[in-house]
């Protein structure tokens, strides 16, 4: 039993290791090496339990996909409007992606190991349920259906995930995609143009076709 907890610990401190490892240098910049450094144990430790890189990097992301799932089950509100669960979600995955080094490797791997489990499958089939609940209660405009807003979704996720690369080191960063998110969905839904739709407007109607011009008579 004593030797078991010590194998579970010992497993968790490479995987806490691997995470912040392949978060900072990516798949092909770590190596086995610099984890069991990390770890505080050696090569040989640390391959009884993950035989190669690959297997390693298989079990940070599904790590990753671990927590998030962990996070948005204890997220969710089902007394609200699906709308607004959506809106709630992105910004707890944003926080995930600022806080959790698992997410961060997950992401990250998933997007340099073509094949390999995709992050944002984690979470896709919740939002994509969440919102043609919306779609059912009338909650998006006809001009909004699901599946536009599901590619939003993905756009601003993405679009939080690359302004926090390369910034999780600067503590004055921290906070800040959560917010910028928060920012943008409010102008999201309230809108920003002021008029109606005019030429060049995805909603405007298109121009109206030009008939040719009758030959004056003589």
């Amino acid at each position: 039993m004593v030797r078991q907890e010590r194998a579970l610990r010992t497993r968790a401190a490479v995987i806490t290791a691997a995470c912040a490892e392949f978060a900072r240098a990516g798949y092909d910049g770590t190596s086995l090496s610099r984890i069991s450094q990390l770890a505080g144990m050696s090569v040989g430790a640390l391959t009884f339990h993950f035989r190669t890189k690959q297997e390693l990097a298989d079990a940070v992301q599904e790590e990753g996909r671990s927590v998030t799932l962990a996070a948005l089950d204890g997220h969710a509100y089902a007394d609200r409007p699906a709308l607004c669960q959506v809106v709630g979600l992105t910004l707890e995955l944003a926080r995930l992606m600022e806080e959790e080094a698992s997410v961060r490797a997950a992401i990250r791997l998933s997007r340099e190991r073509p094949g390999s489990a995709s992050w944002s499958q984690a979470w896709l089939p919740t939002v994509r349920k969440l919102l043609d609940e919306a779609h059912e209660a009338g909650q998006l405009r006809e001009s909004a259906p699901a599946a536009d807003v599901m590619t939003l979704v993905e756009h601003l996720t993405d679009g939080a995930e690359v302004y926090l690369r390369g910034r999780v080191e600067d503590e004055s960063e921290l906070g800040n995609a959560v917010a910028r998110l928060r920012t943008v969905w409010k102008l999201t839904l309230t809108g920003v143009s002021a008029d109606p739709p005019g030429p060049g407007h995805p909603e405007a109607p298109p121009p109206a076709p030009r008939l040719a011009s009758k030959p004056e008579p003589a």
